[in-house]
């Protein structure tokens, strides 16, 4: 018995599997927006036994109470859903990262994607980083072998070693069965909450160019913008903040490609929960 229920899919045009779960590591939300956005209003394909793979303590159902009487309960969801661009399809795979049964799952996923012919999968994400929201989002590029790794992108240098995700198991099973595997993740700002919309919209650019297909993102732009205008409102607000801003930007100006130690040291310190405390909870 499989984690999963799917629909008969038939005439699949070189389908992407694109992998973005909540939690770690989609800071921002940039992942899971990102792979939103792409699959629009794509169907339904494939449910997963959330039962066998959520602990609800951690992600609780949704319960709705109308004047004393409960009237529904809202489930968290693993699904795949499908959406095909320009002649190209991707089966988007999202929801809550899976709390266990992550090897058996990879493996399950792993297994699927063979039967439906995957062409290539790519994982989406959001890292937490020291940046300013007044520069371009930069992206950390990871593939499954090094001839599909961008020069022009930024990734780690040398060997890192970082808190997994359900997504890498993912991709790392996938690379077993020899299916090229790419992610990328956007540099998301620490101290702003909610989804930040530069970072969604850099990742739908970038998974674009990948697939070589057109992905209109002209909403999230506005979005972007406005969010630009609202932390640049909360700046002027709270001069200490701004000043903590200017040295970022200082630092990204000066900075180049980033080096592993800084990857797994900023990676450390957001899974530590010891974020400078200066920035408000709230910001953004």
């Amino acid at each position: 018995m499989t984690l999963y229920e799917i629909d008969d899919l038939e005439d699949l045009a070189s389908p992407a599997l694109v992998v973005a779960f909540d939690g770690w590591v989609s800071a921002g939300a940039a992942g899971t927006a990102t792979a939103d956005h792409l699959v629009g209003d794509g169907q339904v394909v494939a449910r997963f036994d959330t039962d066998e793979l959520i602990d609800y303590r951690a992600n609780r159902p949704s319960v709705d109470i109308m004047e004393g009487v409960i009237t529904d309960v809202d489930w968290p969801e693993i699904t795949i859903r499908r959406q095909t661009i320009e002649g190209r399809d991707l089966l988007v795979l999202t929801g809550p990262e899976p709390d266990r049964l992550w090897r058996r799952l990879a493996a399950e996923i792993g297994d699927l994607s063979l039967e439906l012919g995957v062409a290539e999968q790519i994982t989406l994400g959001g890292i937490p980083w020291a940046v300013p929201h007044t520069r371009p989002t930069a992206l950390i590029m990871t593939a499954s072998s090094s001839d599909l790794v961008d020069p022009e992108m930024g990734h780690a240098d040398g060997l890192i070693r970082v808190p997994g995700s359900a997504a890498n198991i993912v991709a790392h099973h996938l690379m077993a069965r020899e299916i090229p595997v790419v992610g990328y993740f956007a540099r998301v700002p620490h101290y702003v909450a909610g989804t930040y919309y530069p970072a969604v919209v850099a990742l739908i650019e970038r998974v674009a160019a990948h697939l070589n297909v057109s992905i209109s993102a002209a909403s999230l732009v506005d979005e972007a913008a406005d969010q630009r205008k609202r932390l640049d409102e909360i700046l002027e607000e709270q001069p200490q903040v701004a000043a903590i801003v200017r040295r970022l930007e200082d630092l990204a100006d000066r900075s180049g490609d980033v080096s592993g130690s800084e990857l797994a040291a900023e990676i450390e310190r957001y899974l530590e929960r010891q974020a400078d405390e200066t920035f408000p909870d709230d910001i953004g």
